[in-house]
Formats: C-alpha cells, structure tokens, sequence
C-alpha cells in the first residue's frame, strides 16, 4: 500500500506533464488553384507540383493521383457550367434572375462532388499519414473576392504510451 501511496505522491507533480505533451504541427500547406477559369470562387485546375513541406510525409505520386482526380472534375464541370452561366445572363431579364439557378446549383454540386473526393482521399489515404485534406474558401489577397483553395493540414500524432 505504502508503494501505491508514493506513486500518487509522485503522479500529481508529474501530472502537469502528462498534459504538456504538446506535439508542435507545422502550418497548412495551401494549394491554389492555377486554371484561366473561376467561377463562383472556384477554379478549373489545382497545381500538381509537389510541395516541398510534404517531403518525407506523402509520396509525390500519391498526391499527384489525388490531384488529378480533382482537377479532371474540375476540367468537366466549370466548362459546362460557364455555359449555363451565359445562357442565364442572356435569359436573366425574361426570367427575372430564375435562370441563374441552374448555375448556382450546377456550382453546389461540383463543390459536393470534391468534398466526397476529398473525404474519400482522407479515409483511404491521408488520415494513416497524420495529414488531413480539406477544401477551403480563403480571401484574394489582391481583391475581396473569396477562392476556393485546398488546405493540407497536419494532424498531431496520438502518443500510444499515454493512458487514456
């Protein structure tokens, strides 16, 4: 008992170490997009070029993998939905603004589709990794405009030898 007594004696002072276990995670890595089209705040192409704060982290094959996924359902929407946006600009007067629906919708389900992608790459992916994927509206620097970029964020790691 006497053994039992010193261990919680000595548990209190070191207590406050077993919640100073702070793991530093280094700052996001942003991935912009880089195509000629925006719409909405979203752009038709993501660069593929590995960032170097992945290195030792992530494959570069794995990452180009995700992003070309990304970025080929990106090439098939934004073309077709900039069409829908031109015919509702001509239509806008007749329709007092209603063929500017499809658009917007058209814009909400290319957004769902890449954050299904996103969460799928998470699960399969990135998450055994201690890395976390998410898409992300951010402020132009340049403008008040917002951009949709992706956000490569680190994830601490859980320490196995602490008890629950």
């Amino acid at each position: 008992m006497a053994d039992i007594d010193i261990i919680e004696d000595a548990s209190p002072s070191q207590g406050s170490s077993s919640s100073s276990f702070s793991y530093k995670t280094p700052d996001p890595i942003k991935i912009c997009g880089v195509g000629h089209l925006t719409m909405f705040g979203m752009t038709n192409k993501f660069d593929t070029d590995f960032p170097s704060g992945l290195t030792g982290k992530l494959a570069p094959e794995e990452f180009e993998s995700t992003l070309v996924r990304i970025n080929k359902v990106l090439g098939r929407s934004l073309p077709m939905n900039l069409r829908w946006l031109l015919c509702g600009c001509i239509c806008c007067c007749c329709t007092m603004g209603m063929s500017m629906w499809p658009v917007l919708f058209l814009s909400k389900r290319t957004r769902h589709t890449l954050e299904k992608i996103i969460d799928h790459e998470n699960q399969t992916l990135y998450h055994k990794l201690s890395l976390h994927l998410k898409l992300q509206k951010q402020m132009i620097t340049s403008s008040n405009m917002m951009e949709y970029i992706l956000l490569m964020e680190f994830r601490p790691k859980q320490p196995i030898y602490k008890p629950d």
